[in-house]
């Protein structure tokens, strides 16, 4: 990483802001009514791999805009993962975390102001709240958890692989597209029982926006569920972290 530590505050700022803004805008395209992407709630016109493009995108682009700055976490859990294993520093954790969320916050803001209309049409408060933060589609927190924990995990341990790993060590634009795909394949793949979240900022901070925030339509914001997506990602990096370490990969 190069540049001041404001420098990296700011990166994170952006590039959480940008990952949200493609992520969760590509929801809204999918999930809202009358968009382009959707002209009805819900997964038609393969909404789904839409999403998967627009997490997978918010992840690749931010990190070849960033990631040479601040190391492109973008994800609370990566930082805590990191600051636990001794590859980050504790001191600036915090700082991380609350640029990141707020980064979160600031994309949620930008699709709810142009997504407005569409929020206006859509009657289904489940459909509305899945643009802004994830569930668990079996009402089951704990299976909610086990699948936040373990796919964060697979992502942390296909990500260090892919910028540590002495093929894309010094190919470093490739990596980033590589996980950007594994962002997309995670999403296809394990996005069907929670959403998914696999990053606590990703999911706290649009909840926030829609618990706090007129949005028409909103319904529960479901703040028994919201403990999942922060806590389970955390566990599951440091989990894939620790392995991948444990290895010496």
């Amino acid at each position: 990483m190069t540049g001041s530590w404001e420098a990296r505050y700011a990166a994170e700022f952006f590039g959480t802001l940008i990952l949200v803004l493609l992520g969760n805008g590509a929801v809204a395209n999918a999930f809202l009514k009358n968009t382009t992407g959707n002209d009805d709630p819900g997964l038609a016109n393969g909404g789904w791999l839409l999403v998967a493009s627009g997490y997978g995108l918010g992840v690749m682009l931010p990190a070849m805009m960033f990631g040479s700055i601040s190391g492109n976490h973008l994800n609370p859990a990566i930082t805590i993962g990191q600051a636990v294993i001794g590859i980050f520093p504790w001191a600036h954790v915090a700082p991380y975390l609350i640029w990141q969320f707020l980064g979160a916050i600031a994309g949620q803001c930008l699709i709810l102001a142009l997504y407005w209309p569409h929020y206006r049409q859509t009657t289904d408060n489940e459909a509305v709240l899945g643009t802004f933060a994830t569930s668990d589609h079996a009402n089951s927190q704990l299976n909610g958890f086990v699948t936040e924990m373990v796919g964060t995990a697979v992502l942390i341990f296909g990500a260090m692989g892919l910028y540590r790993g002495m093929f894309f060590h010094q190919n470093i634009d490739i990596a980033n597209i590589g996980v950007g795909l594994l962002i997309a394949a995670m999403v296809i793949s394990l996005g069907g029982p929670t959403g998914p979240a696999l990053n606590p900022a990703r999911d706290l901070g649009p909840r926030l926006v829609h618990a706090l925030l007129p949005v028409p339509n909103k319904g529960s914001s479901h703040w028994e569920y919201s403990w999942v997506p922060v806590v389970a990602p955390i566990v599951g990096a440091v989990i894939g972290i620790w392995i991948y370490g444990r290895l010496q990969i």
